[in-house]
């Protein structure tokens, strides 16, 4: 079982930038990779995922602000944030998912780190 940890999260003013950073217990280059983040009142939501072949999708609300990397000959995933807006405020999750080869869905989350937008 793959294990996240993820950490960088704070408290930061609009405008501002953050970096998240998320690793993994073992090998995850052949997982596609995301971001989440869930709000209080509010559905967890996605915010940027990445194919194992690096295919990167992203949110409208955050396009142009945020950036997916991975680096995996560290086990790491990134979320680059920047230009934050008190909207952002969340906890954020990363998550790790892989297709078997008996085509079950792996699906591995984060403990989640709090991420603050305010004046």
């Amino acid at each position: 079982q793959l294990q996240l940890v993820e950490s960088g999260g704070g408290l930061v003013q609009p405008g501002g930038s953050l970096r998240l950073s998320c690793v993994a217990s073992g090998a995850m280059d052949s997982y596609a990779i995301g971001w989440f983040r869930q709000a209080p009142g509010k559905e967890r939501e996605g915010v940027s995922c990445m194919s194992s072949s690096g295919s990167i999708n992203y949110a409208d609300s955050v396009k142009g602000r945020f950036t997916i990397s991975r680096d995996n000959a560290k086990n790491m995933v990134y979320l680059q944030m920047n230009s934050l807006k008190p909207e952002d405020t969340a906890v954020y999750l990363c998550n790790a998912q892989i297709i078997t080869t008996d085509e079950q869905l792996q699906d591995y989350w984060s403990q989640g780190t709090q991420v603050t937008v305010s004046s």
